[in-house]
């Protein structure tokens, strides 16, 4: 009897552990996955963002920060994407920019993962992909999906209320993990606070002008297919956002910063700094909650029935047809709202202008594809490649 419960005991076990082994190893190729990045011919300098903040040196919340300099001097923009990890159009728009830009004038930082926890982080209990890809001219290129916050692994546990610091708003336990709240920083804090803290020591060490920070956001959300400024980049927000809606015909509005709402980036960088924040919403029906499967196709596409049909019960606070709101036209605003903003600051400023080149606009986007402008790993010298 006593031998028949011990069998019994130890096959049951073996499946147990069987069954987590199954349901963790590709949670653990997730995490563990690289993306191949080849560094295009306007990167001068690869530097960390512990660079500027040593506490975070050899831990997940370090990232990469590209560096573009031109050969004149000139002001100096930050542009970062993947603060939400699930939101992968600001880091596919910052990885372009890697691949392709030249800065003739002045000086451009780019951080594609910002929340570089995050996009090792997943959300499988919603049933998002663990990767996505994209068709270009040599074949498919995979990324990781990641998620809004920093993985438990690497910061843990949570408060019970999260109190901004230095305002002292008290805000939910999961937003101590989510840097688009933790600004700005904290040096003494939590990984996430140290990343922001970080990244205002990188705007205020280098006196840069401008941060943009690229997010994606739900189509029944109304700040979406917007830019978000405070009251000393509204200005600056609103010529950006009518220039591109003329020339490029896409719908973009602006949205003030909100003065009572702390800890995001658009409001506490131009309170600690100088710096002039931007952050920019393009429609991502992804998130939206009345969709279909949140399947790899629904991302790419941004084609939704049930969304559609409530467009036609104008629901939405975005234009919904048919086509959806694909990946193309995601990135492509990305691109160029950033870069109409940069040019209208130039403008304004010509002593700190930045002259950037090669950046491909909305239009070139969505006739070309995402995929079009990343180039070949497998026909690049070893040495302009990085993992990540």
């Amino acid at each position: 009897m006593k031998e028949g419960l011990f069998k019994f005991k130890l096959l049951s076990t073996v499946v147990l552990v069987i069954l987590i082994m199954a349901g963790g190893w590709p949670l653990w190729q997730h995490r563990h996955y690289q993306v191949q990045l080849v560094l295009g011919p306007g990167v001068t300098e690869v530097k960390k963002l512990s660079d500027f903040f040593p506490s975070i040196r050899g831990s997940q919340a370090d990232t990469r920060v590209y560096v573009l300099e031109g050969k004149e001097p000139g002001g100096c923009a930050l542009i970062m994407g993947n603060t939400h990890s699930n939101e992968p159009e600001g880091l596919l728009s910052v990885l372009i920019m890697i691949e392709k830009a030249v800065v003739e004038k002045g000086t451009l930082y780019l951080i594609p993962y910002f929340n570089h926890s995050g996009g090792l982080n997943t959300r499988p209990g919603e049933g998002y992909p663990l990767y996505f890809s994209v068709s270009t001219p040599w074949g498919q290129k995979t990324f990781r999906m990641g998620n809004r916050d920093a993985s438990p692994l690497d910061q843990w546990p949570d408060p019970d209320v999260y109190i901004h610091y230095p305002e002292k708003q008290m805000l939910s336990y999961l937003d101590i993990r989510n840097t688009n709240r933790t600004w700005p920083g904290r040096k003494n804090g939590l990984p996430m606070e140290q990343v922001t803290y970080a990244a205002m020591e990188l705007l205020r060490q280098k006196q840069v002008d401008l941060a943009i920070d690229l997010h994606g956001a739900e189509t029944m959300f109304p700040v979406t297919n917007c830019i978000v400024a405070p009251e000393k980049a509204i200005r600056l927000a609103t010529l950006a956002s009518l220039t591109v809606k003329s020339r490029e015909g896409f719908e973009n509005h602006v949205e003030p910063s909100p003065v009572k709402f702390r800890g995001l980036s658009h409001r506490e960088i131009g309170d600690y700094s100088d710096t002039l924040p931007f952050l920019l919403e393009a429609p991502m029906p992804f998130l939206d909650q009345p969709t279909g499967p949140k399947t790899e196709k629904l991302f790419l596409t941004g084609q939704d029935d049930f969304l559609l049909s409530l467009a036609k019960k104008k629901k939405l606070f975005v234009p919904y047809d048919e086509s959806g709101w694909s990946l193309e036209k995601r990135v492509g605003q990305h691109l160029s709202v950033s870069l109409e903003i940069i040019r209208q600051y130039s403008k304004k400023s010509p002593e700190r202008a930045i002259i950037i080149q090669n950046i491909p606009s909305y239009r070139d986007v969505v006739q070309n594809g995402v995929g079009y402008y990343f180039h070949n790993p497998a026909e690049t010298e070893p040495g302009k490649i990085i993992l990540d």
